[in-house]
């Protein structure tokens, strides 16, 4: 099971198409430090969406694509393309400019739009995959059938996209398993939040077999956004799943890399890592005193005390564990001290 994450696209409609291209080396690279294999970057509505129409984006495809391919060197970049929006020539750029995949989104109800673009994807070598958006306004059997026609014409995976955030863990199993009757192609999920579902059906979507999960960082996304990157990685690893994701890094390149983007309200590391490590917040004062005194990472020493007791605080105990932990250098960008707010100290 790999993660796909969107924060880049996905995430543009959320600070309307404002992305610069430092914005998207920042994000890409700290991506890539994470281990996360797949980044989708662009406007929203994919390759040639930039306009008057559709919201114009700061810096054309080409000039993300340089972005993006100048700070990555194992993660695989791609745009999304809905056929009508984007052109041929658009798969030609992206390709010649080093993109590695493309997903091609279509109404689900309209398969055959995207079949010249998966011949010409297919042509040029990129990774295709097929987003049929709006799944939910077909039948499960429908979808199937849809899904083993793309994996026909080349596709390497079909997404269920929940564009409304509407649907629920049981509908979700009646699209598996009916495409399961029909094809073994590779299958992805893309949530959104209009339920609060998004997590927890992209984590249900893993447990019934899914190969790809969309994520975008602290769920930056369209209408009320995707599932969070941070929280979708947490639950997995809680759950067991072999991820090579250092979750302190992860929350704190989330934090850092939206907080002077985005006009909503970021979520603060210190609140994410209490649900991953099952410490209570009532005992983040204590955290703050220690880290001051030991200057260590407040969310490694969450972690490491959460490892021996889970019900209480001993601040002696505290401590000792703070002394094994390597110190928080002066010269680290997410110094602890950024994490605290009143609401913690006061």
């Amino acid at each position: 099971m790999k993660i796909l994450d969107t924060t880049i696209r996905d995430g543009s409609y959320a600070v309307d198409f404002r992305f610069t291209c430092k914005d998207v080396e920042h994000i890409c690279s700290r991506l890539e430090k994470l281990n996360i294999e797949y980044i989708e970057i662009g406007h929203g509505q994919g390759l040639n969406a930039s306009s008057q129409e559709h919201g114009y984006a700061l810096h054309s495809d080409e000039e993300y694509l340089k972005a993006a391919k100048s700070v990555v060197g194992k993660s695989k970049i791609g745009f999304f393309c809905i056929p009508g929006i984007a052109r041929l020539e658009d798969l030609d750029m992206a390709r010649q400019g080093g993109c590695d995949f493309v997903r091609i989104g279509v109404n689900a109800n309209m398969p055959e739009q995207a079949g010249e673009f998966i011949k010409h994807a297919k042509n040029l070598g990129l990774i295709i995959m097929v987003n049929y958006m709006k799944t939910y306004i077909v039948s499960p059997e429908e979808f199937a059938k849809n899904a083993l026609w793309a994996h026909e014409q080349g596709a390497e995976c079909v997404y269920i996209v929940d564009s409304a955030g509407s649907m629920l863990p049981d509908e979700l199993r009646r699209y598996y398993e009916e495409t399961r009757k029909l094809t073994n192609v590779k299958l992805g999920f893309h949530g959104h939040n209009n339920l609060g579902l998004a997590v927890s059906n992209s984590i249900y979507c893993a447990d019934l077999g899914f190969d790809m999960i969309d994520t975008s960082m602290q769920g930056l996304g369209r209408s009320l956004g995707n599932a969070s990157t941070e929280m979708t990685i947490m639950a997995l690893k809680k759950k067991g799943y072999d991820l090579d994701v250092d979750i302190p890094r992860l929350l704190e390149y989330g934090y850092v890399s939206l907080r002077d983007i985005t006009d909503g309200k970021v979520q603060n590391p210190l609140d994410l890592i209490c649900g991953y490590a099952g410490f209570h917040s009532s005992y983040i004062k204590d955290i703050y005193k220690c880290c001051n005194e030991k200057n260590v990472d407040p969310l490694r020493l969450i972690l490491a005390y959460s490892e021996v007791d889970q019900r209480d605080m001993d601040y002696k105990k505290l401590c000792d564990i703070a002394e094994k932990l390597p110190e928080d250098l002066e010269d680290n960008p997410y110094t602890f001290r950024e994490y605290f707010s009143s609401r913690y100290i006061d």
